[in-house]
């Protein structure tokens, strides 16, 4: 990462960011490429925050809440690394979500580097993975530009085209 100040802020996810984890998760624009379409209750976002929340306490690290750094209490998205299950192998996956207002900035760019600089600077990984839908092309973008390749097919939405797996090995960067 450069020496420039970050324009976003990271921190742990926490139960009072419930109603933002809905409103971002819960967003159907958010979810144009999400096979399972946007979460339709408070109920889901709960599990999913705490499934965070788990991870966090499991493993010392996870997704954050992020914020731009003018602003640090609106968060504008969610975004970092957890265990994931591809299909019975468990890998570390890079993810993202951010708000509508915060597309188009850069931002996921911004903090999938910094996800993958804590991965493997701080946590000593050696490799993180990032599944997206084949025509998700925004996201793409995101993973390569982060130095990404393309990987592997997942097929893992019934009757759908197999999700791209994209990694990057620690002694890639």
């Amino acid at each position: 990462m450069s020496d420039t100040p970050s324009r976003l802020t990271y921190r742990r996810p926490q139960p009072a960011d419930l109603p933002t984890v809905f409103a971002i998760f819960g967003d159907s624009q958010t979810n144009l490429f999400n096979p399972a379409g946007p979460m339709t209750d408070i109920a889901q976002a709960e599990a999913l925050l705490d499934r965070w929340l788990q991870h966090w306490a499991t493993h010392g690290y996870g997704w954050w809440a992020i914020s731009s750094a003018q602003d640090p209490e609106h968060i504008l998205g969610f975004a970092g690394i957890a265990a994931h299950d591809y299909l019975g192998k468990s890998v570390i996956n890079l993810g993202y979500r951010f708000a509508v207002e915060a597309w188009g900035q850069g931002y996921a760019t911004e903090a999938a580097q910094a996800a993958l600089t804590h991965a493997f600077d701080h946590l000593g990984l050696l490799e993180v993975y990032g599944l997206v839908r084949p025509d998700h092309v925004a996201s793409i973008r995101v993973l390569e530009k982060i130095g990404m390749r393309r990987f592997d097919l997942l097929d893992d939405v019934p009757n759908k085209a197999p999700s791209l797996v994209f990694k990057i090995q620690q002694e890639a960067r």
